[in-house]
């Protein structure tokens, strides 16, 4: 164990894009849990886009840190102290923590996670928030039916990999959007997507839709916002649903853009557009991470993590998202833990 801990604050609010002088390391002692409380080594930490909500002075579904505070999201590691009588030291855990080497957590907010269904970095991925987001978003908002045609955009982030595969299992047609060409050959050889557009290469997305969706569309996943959903919104068929889940492309916009207008484009397919927050769902996460991990275990739904190497480089690999960096989900690992393993593509 280290003497002292490293951990990630707030230095400066961003205006547009974030820069790596936004953030700002400092050292100091390693904390002591209380009376309920876990110490956690820290193994893995997860970045992600709705972080950078956090980083705005302004009020959000997830509460605004202030200049200065400790970085925070979810973890995984290894309990080393413990003041809570459900978890002993050496058990493994996740739960929301510091971007540190140690973080002190509730005992009664963290789950114990088991090694022997995935990888420790799945549990921040397909096995933690992005695969109960993708769970309820798809099976509660957008309601698919078999032979529905249903479009994810940032399908290869970690929830859009989980939503399309769901798809899957439910008996739909599903497309995705993504960045690369490495990515769309994820999508459609590795994951079982019908047909996978990559928009970076892409002059004409209604025009591709028309290829790769002829029957248009009956859900729309949408995880990115942007020219991507103006042009899944003029597809759109009768009775379709739409589940806003992120708008990647608009989180580091300082002013409010203006694109085409969508509502005229929901009258005639009396289409259904919902916003979704997967804390709405939190009596009901047992139940979607017991059939998470069956899938995760039968083989029917896999997974893949880019991992970042070094507590140092959490900035780096959350600016990385906005650019697309990652295949699956990212995540930083801190330290090594010999139960983890080294697999992180599945």
């Amino acid at each position: 164990m280290r003497d002292s801990n490293r951990r990630w604050h707030l230095a400066a609010r961003p205006e547009g894009e974030p820069e790596l002088d936004c953030f700002e390391m400092r050292e100091g002692e390693r904390p002591t849990p209380n009376d309920g409380e876990l110490l956690v080594s820290v193994h893995y930490l997860s970045v992600d886009p709705y972080m950078r909500g956090r980083m705005r002075d302004t009020a959000s579904y997830a509460e605004p840190w202030a200049v200065g505070d400790p970085l925070s999201g979810g973890v995984v590691g290894e309990v080393v102290e413990s003041e809570h009588d459900g978890y002993a030291v050496g058990d493994l855990v996740t739960g929301r923590g510091s971007w540190a080497d140690y973080t002190v957590l509730d005992g009664d907010d963290v789950t114990e996670v088991d090694p022997s269904v995935a990888d420790l970095p799945a549990y921040l991925g397909v096995l933690g928030m992005p695969g109960r987001t993708a769970y309820f978003g798809l099976f509660d908002v957008a309601e698919p039916r078999a032979g529905e045609t249903v479009v994810v955009s940032g399908a290869a982030g970690a929830v859009g990999s989980t939503v399309g595969q769901l798809a899957k299992l439910q008996g739909c047609r599903v497309v995705g959007f993504a960045g690369t060409d490495e990515k769309v050959d994820w999508l459609v050889d590795d994951l079982g997507f019908d047909a996978a557009i990559n928009y970076a290469t892409t002059d004409d997305y209604r025009a591709a839709l028309d290829d790769a969706a002829p029957d248009g569309v009956d859900v729309y996943f949408d995880n990115v916002g942007g020219p991507i959903t103006d042009a899944v919104f003029t597809r759109l068929e009768v009775d379709a649903r739409v589940a806003v889940c992120g708008q990647i492309a608009h989180y580091n916009d300082e002013a409010v853009p203006t694109g085409p207008r969508k509502l005229p484009q929901l009258i005639a397919p009396r289409a259904t557009v919902q916003g979704l927050l997967v804390s709405d769902y939190t009596p009901r996460f047992d139940r979607a991470a017991e059939r998470l991990a069956g899938w995760v275990a039968d083989g029917d739904l896999r997974h893949r993590e880019t991992v970042v190497e070094g507590l140092e480089h959490a900035p780096e690999a959350f600016l990385g998202l906005f650019s697309g960096d990652n295949i699956g989900k990212q995540v930083v690992r801190v330290a090594e833990a010999a139960q983890s393993g080294e697999n992180t593509e599945n």
